[in-house]
C-alpha cells in the first residue's frame, strides 16, 4: 500500500533533485551503518556490508561475523521498513538454504568478500519497487534477526540502515552556491569603494544571511527527514562548517588541545559514521532500542575461533555460484563497523547540532573552535588584504605626487576598511553567536569557553559601537553630514540600503539574530519550541518590514518582504518536523522537499539580483531593440523638466544606489555644459524663473501674445532635439524695456527651450506652434 500511495509523492521529489546528479548509477541498496538491535549471544559482528544488486539478483558482502556456540539451528527472520512501511517481513529457514552449510552454525570467525547469486527460492525483487532505487536520501532499514529453532530465544539481531547512492547533498551544490556568494562578494568590494552607498555591498549580506539561514534551519532538535537534512548540510560552509574527516589535522589539533585543557575526548564520537549512533527515535529508524551490552566473554570466544575466508568457504568447500563481481568496482560500501547502541549508550547523536555537525566530520564537541579557527582565517585574510591594499595607495600615492585621484583614494579607504572589517563581522553574528551558546551547554573545554567568551566580545565591540552611532544619528543632536562623511561611509553596512528616518530598522534585525541563536543553542532539547519561537520571530520581522518600508527604493522593500515572507513560511513548515507530532514519514519527507525548492527558488533569485548589480544592467541596455526602444521614447524624455525637486532628486539618487551604478553614471564625470556668460553687460534683462512663468500662466494667453514678435522666439522651427550646444547670448533687440515694466517673456533661444525652460513653458510654446491662428 505504501508504494501505491507515495510513488507519485516520491516521482515528484525525485524529479526536482535526481536530475542534477549526472553520473553512471547502478540500481543498488546497500548498508550505509549497522548497529546492534538485541544483545548478540551466539553471533558476533564486527563487519557488516551488504549490497543487492537489482541487475542480477546477486547480493555482495563484506562480512567479518563469528559465531561462537556449537550446535545452534537458527531461522532467520528479515525486515526491511521504508518510511515507516514493511513491504517485505519474511522468515528464511538456514537449514534449506545454500545446501544446508548453515544449519546448525558453524563455529567460525568468518571473513572476506565476495558476490552470490541468489537462489530463485528468494525473490527480493517482487518486494522492491524500482523508484526505491532512485529515490534521494532513501528512509530505510534492514533488520536481520536470528531466533533459535525449538525455544524461540533471539541469538542476534543486527540492524543496517539502506541506501541507493543518491542524495541531496552534493558537492556541486556547494561549489555553486559558494561561486553565488564569490560574485557577490566581488560585485560589493568594486563598488562599494567607488560609491559607499552601493546596494551590491548590502546584496552580499543578503546572501550571506539567506545561506546561513538555511543552514541552521537543520539545527534545530527536530526529527528531520533526511532529504531535507542533507539539503541544509550543502549550506554548512557559511556557518564556517566545511566537510572534513574526523581524522584530519584541524580535528586532530582540536582534540589535543581539548585534552590538554579538560575536555571528554574519550567518549567522543570521532571516526563513527554519524548515523549508525542516531537515537533510534528519529528518521530512520523510528522504533527506540533496547538496553544490553556485549558481554567480555562473548568478545574472548570469538577471538579464539579459527578464521575461515568466507570465499573459500562457499565457492570452493559447498561450490555455491558466485555472480560476476566487476560490476561492483564502484566500491559503494560506506563501511559497516557495527555500533552497539542503547538508550543507555553515551554515545548516541541527538537530534539537533549533534547529528548536523556529525554528518560533516565534525565531532559535536569541536563545533565551535571549529567555526573559531574560521573566523580567525577569515580575520586574518582580511587585515592581510586591507593592509595590502593601504601598501598599494601608498606606493601610488609616491609615484603619483600631487595626483587628486591618489589623494582621494587614500582619503577614502580609511572608511573603506572600516566599512569592510563592520560588513565581516555582520557575517560572522549567526554562526559565532549560536556556537558560542551552544559551546557553553556542553561544559568541555575551559579553553574553549574561555575563547568562546572572547570571540562574542571582540565581535559585540566591532558591532554595538556603530549601532549606537547610527541611532544617534536620527536623535534630535543629529551631527551634520559634512565634518562626518567619513564616519557614515563606513557605516554604509548598516545604513546604505534604508531611509534615514528608518534606520532604526537595524535594531529589530540584530534582536532577530540574537534571539534566534539563543533559541538553536539552549533549546536543543525542546525543537517545537525552538520552531515556535522563531515562526513569531520572523513574523514579527516580516511585519515591521512590511509597515515601516525602511528601504530607500520600493525594490529593495519588495526584497525584503519576500525574503522575510520565506523565512516566515519555512519556519512554519519546519513545525510539522517536531517528534512530539508523530507525522507519518510520507508527509514528513513531503513537506521537507517543498521547503528545500522554496529555499531553492530563494537562491536563483539572488543569484540573479547579484547578477544584476553585478553589471546584468548594463547588457541589457546594449541589446539592439532595448535602444530602439529608448529612441522612441525620446519625444518624452525630451518633453520633461530637469527635475528641480529635492525630494525627487533624493528619489532618483536612491534608484542609482539600489543598482550601484552612482559613480559609474555619465553625469558624475561629464556634467552637461551650462549656458555661458554674455560678453556684454545688458542695462536690463528680464528675469525668467520657474515664479514668473507660473505668474504668467495665471494671466490669459491673448496678453502674452501682445509681446513683439523681435523678443519672442515662440513658434520657431526647433533644432533636432538631440543636438547638444551651447546656448548663444542673448542679442540686445531681445533685451526687455527696463527692470521696472511688467515682466515679459524673455527670449530663449532653441537649446534653452529644451533644457532650462519649465515643463508648463514648453506646453505653452508647443500649444502655439499648433493654433498659429492664436497669435
Amino acid at each position: 500500500m505504501f508504494f501505491s500511495v507515495a510513488r507519485l509523492r516520491l516521482f515528484i521529489a525525485t524529479s526536482f533533485v535526481a536530475p542534477s546528479f549526472v553520473q553512471a548509477h547502478l540500481n543498488s541498496l546497500f548498508t550505509s551503518s549497522v548497529s546492534y538491535c538485541a544483545p548478540p549471544e551466539s553471533l558476533l559482528i564486527q563487519q557488516f556490508d551488504v549490497a543487492y544488486i537489482q541487475h542480477n539478483s546477486s547480493v555482495s558482502f563484506n562480512v567479518s561475523a563469528a559465531s561462537v556456540l556449537p550446535n545452534v539451528n537458527v531461522t532467520a527472520n528479515l525486515l526491511v521498513n521504508v518510511y515507516g512501511m514493511r513491504p517485505l517481513n519474511m522468515t528464511i529457514d538456514l537449514c534449506s538454504l545454500l545446501g544446508g552449510i548453515l544449519c546448525p552454525l558453524p563455529t567460525y570467525n568468518f571473513t572476506g568478500a565476495d558476490s552470490i547469486t541468489l537462489p530463485s527460492s528468494i525473490d527480493v525483487q517482487s518486494f522492491i519497487p524500482s523508484i526505491a532505487y532512485i529515490i534521494p536520501d532513501l528512509e530505510a532499514f534492514a533488520q536481520l534477526t536470528l531466533t533459535e529453532v525449538g525455544t524461540g530465544k533471539v541469538r542476534a539481531c543486527v540492524q543496517s540502515t539502506l541506501s541507493n547512492g543518491w542524495s541531496a547533498r552534493q558537492k556541486g551544490a556547494e561549489w555553486a552556491t559558494g561561486v553565488i556568494a564569490l560574485l557577490a562578494l566581488f560585485s560589493a568590494i568594486g563598488y562599494s569603494y567607488m560609491n559607499p552607498e552601493a546596494l551590491a555591498a548590502v546584496r552580499l549580506l543578503d546572501v550571506m544571511y539567506l545561506f546561513q539561514t538555511i543552514a541552521a534551519s537543520g539545527l534545530l532538535g527536530l526529527n528531520y527527514s533526511s532529504v531535507y537534512r542533507a539539503y541544509a548540510s550543502n549550506f554548512s560552509w557559511a556557518l564556517g562548517l566545511f566537510s572534513m574527516a574526523s581524522s584530519s589535522s584541524i580535528q586532530d589539533s582540536i582534540n589535543n588541545m581539548r585534552r590538554l585543557t579538560g575536555g571528554n575526548v574519550d567518549n567522543s564520537d570521532a571516526g563513527q559514521a554519524a548515523i549508525s549512533l542516531v537515537n533510534r527515535k528519529l528518521s530512520p529508524y523510528n522504533s527506540p532500542p533496547q538496553n544490553f551490552a556485549i558481554s567480555p566473554q562473548l568478545l574472548a570466544s570469538a577471538a579464539s575461533l579459527p578464521s575461515v575466508d568466507i570465499k573459500s568457504f562457499l565457492s570452493g568447500t559447498y561450490d555455491i555460484p558466485v555472480a560476476n563481481s566487476a560490476i561492483f568496482n564502484a566500491n559503494i560500501y560506506v563501511g559497516g563497523n557495527v555500533e552497539t547502541v542503547t538508550q543507555e549508550s553515551s554515545n548516541i547523536l541527538e537530534a539537533g547540532i549533534p547529528i548536523y555537525v556529525n554528518v560533516l566530520g565534525i565531532e559535536t564537541e569541536n563545533a565551535f573552535m571549529t567555526v573559531f579557527l574560521i573566523v580567525f582565517i577569515l580575520a586574518a585574510i582580511l587585515l592581510a588584504v586591507l593592509g595590502l591594499g593601504y601598501l598599494a595607495l601608498l606606493a601610488f600615492s609616491r609615484t603619483s605626487r600631487g595626483h587628486q585621484m591618489a589623494e582621494d583614494a587614500k582619503a577614502r579607504y580609511p572608511a573603506f576598511a572600516r566599512a569592510w572589517a563592520l560588513r565581516t563581522a555582520l557575517i560572522c553574528v549567526l554562526p559565532v553567536f549560536i556556537f558560542t551558546f551552544y559551546q557553553w551547554t556542553l561544559k568541555d573545554s575551559w579553553l574553549s569557553i574561555f575563547l568562546s567568551v572572547i570571540l562574542l566580545l571582540g565581535l559585540l565591540a566591532g558591532i554595538l559601537p556603530p549601532v549606537f552611532y547610527v541611532v544617534r544619528s536620527i536623535l534630535p543632536t543629529r551631527w551634520s553630514g559634512e565634518e562626518d562623511s567619513s564616519q557614515s561611509h563606513a557605516l554604509a553596512p548598516l545604513i546604505a540600503s534604508l531611509r534615514t528616518e528608518r534606520y532604526y530598522y537595524i535594531i529589530p534585525l540584530l534582536l532577530a539574530i540574537f534571539v534566534k541563536a539563543l533559541v538553536i543553542a539552549f533549546g536543543q532539547a525542546h525543537g517545537m519550541a525552538q520552531a515556535i519561537v522563531i515562526l513569531v520571530v520572523e513574523f514579527l520581522l516580516l511585519g515591521i518590514t512590511i509597515v515601516l518600508k525602511p528601504h530607500r527604493t520600493r525594490g529593495a522593500d519588495v526584497l525584503a518582504v519576500f525574503l522575510a515572507i520565506v523565512r516566515t513560511v519555512c519556519t512554519g513548515l519546519s513545525i510539522a518536523f517536531a517528534e512530539s507530532l508523530a507525522l507519518k514519514p510520507i508527509p514528513r519527507v513531503a513537506i521537507g522537499i517543498i521547503m528545500a525548492v522554496i529555499f531553492s527558488i530563494t537562491v536563483i533569485v539572488m543569484f540573479l539580483n547579484v547578477l544584476w548589480h553585478l553589471g546584468l544592467r548594463r547588457v541589457l541596455r546594449l541589446i539592439p531593440w532595448r535602444r530602439h526602444r529608448g529612441t522612441s521614447t525620446g519625444a518624452t524624455v525630451l518633453g520633461s523638466s530637469v527635475p528641480s525637486d529635492a525630494s525627487l532628486n533624493e528619489k532618483r539618487k536612491g534608484t542609482d544606489a539600489e543598482q550601484g551604478q552612482d559613480s559609474l553614471s555619465p553625469t558624475a564625470f561629464y556634467p552637461r555644459p551650462s549656458n555661458p556668460a554674455p560678453t556684454h553687460t545688458p542695462t536690463t534683462i528680464s528675469t525668467f524663473s520657474p515664479i514668473s512663468t507660473a505668474s504668467h500662466l495665471s494671466e490669459p494667453v491673448t496678453e502674452m501674445s501682445q509681446t513683439s514678435a523681435t523678443s519672442s522666439t515662440l513658434g520657431e522651427q526647433l533644432p533636432h532635439r538631440w543636438s547638444f550646444q551651447h546656448s548663444r547670448p542673448p542679442s540686445s533687440s531681445a533685451i526687455s524695456h527696463s527692470v521696472g515694466t511688467p515682466t515679459a517673456l524673455s527670449p530663449i533661444t532653441p537649446t534653452e527651450s529644451v533644457y532650462n525652460t519649465p515643463r508648463d513653458s514648453w506646453q505653452i510654446a508647443s500649444s502655439r506652434e499648433e493654433h498659429p491662428s492664436s497669435r
